[in-house]
């Protein structure tokens, strides 16, 4: 029989508070929508009273499966539960459990709070029981408990027994500045146990300051805590917290967690983690993490050749996991590393299947080590890499082409007498032997300039006649720059992100000693990956 683990995700609450985040109350709706489809025990939607928009996702949330959670602080001294006014609007949230902050490190109640330590564990008892009173599951948030037990080990046990004792469900360890390293959470943990505290009601919240949340975690699970808290892709405060988009796959795919312990996150929504991860970045505008763990663009990629031959023959000697039981995908990058195994992978992933020894296999990796001299990168940009290929082998469809391009920025006073700059672009594009002209600026409707790359995008996508349809969805999302030489005769390398409704991401690279070039390059390749993906064979025309 395995043991219940429990999980508790922060994202919407502590997650918040990283610097730069602020969900709005549809966005904190949405992530609470792919939270519970994932399969946590607990989220945490805010605090409620606290600001508006928290206010407004409890009143909106609806039914969900996991048990949603309101989060607030123990009752202030001098008053009781009852006409505390800070609880009562926890309370009204309505939600099934409510989890209360309060101190349990001597120093930070004496120095912080102002209050004796007595008043500290009769507020927190009283607040416990107030909250088990009005029919909610309770949890206590043991704020700067290892720092405490370390300096009065004593104390802290107190508070947290006091909590058990007026009816919280759990208590949870916080590692609140998160200087605590695993080993010694682990320790510490066992001796909470040992003290008389209960595993199954003890629950672990660290935080990323030495990058150990994850390990500190874990260490906590093994030493016998059954509730872990976190956020989705390691958001919080400072340094972030416990990473969930971690944890989770690896208590599901990892020994002693596997064989040891059930969570309520299926094999089967754990192949959605990667598409909740990305869009959870998506809502925050920001460009994911290659190099996250389990879901980011790199987590499966593999560049030297030696590696990809590997891979071809048994995937787990560089993997420690099958990507798709995480949602994701194997990657091989073409590079100036590049063999041939590496090469014939990457294109059979493309749908290209080349026989070994083909004389096209050698051209196109001479195409790619020269271009990579030239200053090319496409080991980040596996869309171009595509499109270089396609070319080489003769399969690359002639959806249309390019007859001339302008691009112009001026600046000029507006009717405010503010000095403006206006980009504008012209696209000349042949398609089915007829000339189409789109002329385009990159003014948006707040009547900023997004510049001259944002004008050509515009423009090269405005009409491309019976392609048009295939295109509409497709967004540029990131837009990358880098001189690869210095001097007057520097070399610009631009590498852009798109992305369509479905979800899909695409990376495309453009090299010349203009930087307008480098991007309308960039931007060809893009929209050529798309037609090639999305359009029909007869269309090859």
């Amino acid at each position: 029989m395995k043991e219940r683990l429990y999980l508790y995700d922060t994202t919407l609450r502590d997650g918040q508070q990283t610097q730069g985040v602020q969900f709005s109350t549809a966005e904190k709706l949405r992530i609470a929508a792919a939270l519970d489809e994932l399969g946590v025990d607990y989220i945490e939607g805010g605090w409620p009273g606290a600001n508006p928009t928290d206010s407004a996702f409890f009143d909106e949330v609806g039914e969900t499966k996991a048990r949603m959670t309101a989060f607030g602080m123990t009752k202030r001294a001098g008053r009781s539960a009852e006409n505390d006014d800070v609880l009562a609007g926890v309370l009204n949230a309505g939600t099934g459990a409510v989890c209360l902050v309060g101190k349990s490190h001597d120093y930070h109640v004496t120095k912080a709070l102002g209050v004796t330590l007595d008043e500290n564990v009769e507020n927190i008892s009283a607040s416990m029981a107030h909250l088990v009173a009005s029919e909610r599951e309770a949890l206590f948030d043991a704020e700067h408990f290892f720092d405490g037990y370390k300096d009065n080990p004593a104390y802290a046990l107190t508070c947290l027994k006091a909590a058990l004792e007026a009816g919280a469900r759990w208590v949870v360890l916080c590692d609140t500045n998160g200087g605590t390293l695993p080993h010694e959470i682990g320790q510490i943990v066992q001796e909470v146990i040992a003290a008389g505290v209960e595993g199954a009601r003890l629950g672990i919240h660290t935080h990323n300051d030495t990058e150990n949340a994850v390990a500190g975690s874990l260490a906590a699970v093994l030493a016998g805590a059954r509730q872990v808290q976190g956020t989705l892709n390691g958001l919080g405060e400072r340094c972030g917290n416990a990473n969930l988009t971690s944890i989770i796959p690896t208590l599901l795919l990892k020994e002693p967690f596997a064989s040891q312990f059930d969570t309520g996150v299926t094999q089967d929504a754990l192949q959605g983690l990667t598409r909740t991860a990305r869009m959870l970045d998506d809502i925050l505008n920001r460009v994911p993490v290659k190099q996250a763990p389990y879901v980011g663009g790199s987590a499966f990629a593999h560049k030297a050749g030696l590696h990809a031959s590997a891979i071809l023959k048994d995937p787990s000697t560089y993997e420690h996991v099958e990507p798709a039981r995480v949602g994701n995908e194997r990657i091989i990058p073409m590079s100036n590393q590049a063999g041939q195994s590496n090469l014939r992978r990457r294109l059979a992933e493309a749908g290209l299947e080349v026989e070994k020894g083909d004389p096209a296999l050698s051209r196109i990796l001479e195409r790619v080590k020269a271009r990579e001299s030239e200053g090319y990168s496409y080991d980040t940009a596996q869309a171009s890499f595509e499109i270089l290929a396609r070319e080489e082998l003769g399969v690359l469809p002639d959806f249309f082409e390019v007859k001339r391009y302008r691009v112009t920025v001026e600046r000029r006073k507006n009717k405010y007498n503010r000095m403006v700059s206006l980009s504008e672009a012209v696209v000349v594009v042949k398609v089915d032997g007829e000339k189409k002209l789109s002329v385009s600026e990159s003014m948006d409707t707040l009547g900023c300039d997004r510049g001259p790359v944002n004008a050509l995008s515009k423009a090269l996508a405005k009409d491309l006649g019976r392609y048009q349809a295939l295109i509409d969805d497709m967004r540029l999302v990131d837009f990358k720059v880098r001189i690869t030489q210095g001097g007057t005769e520097a070399v610009t390398r631009v590498t852009i992100d798109s992305e369509d409704n479905s979800g899909r991401r695409w990376s495309t690279v453009g090299v010349s000693a203009n930087i307008v070039d480098a991007s309308f390059e960039a931007l060809l390749d893009a929209v050529r990956w798309k037609l090639v993906r999305d359009g029909e064979p007869s269309d090859a025309g």
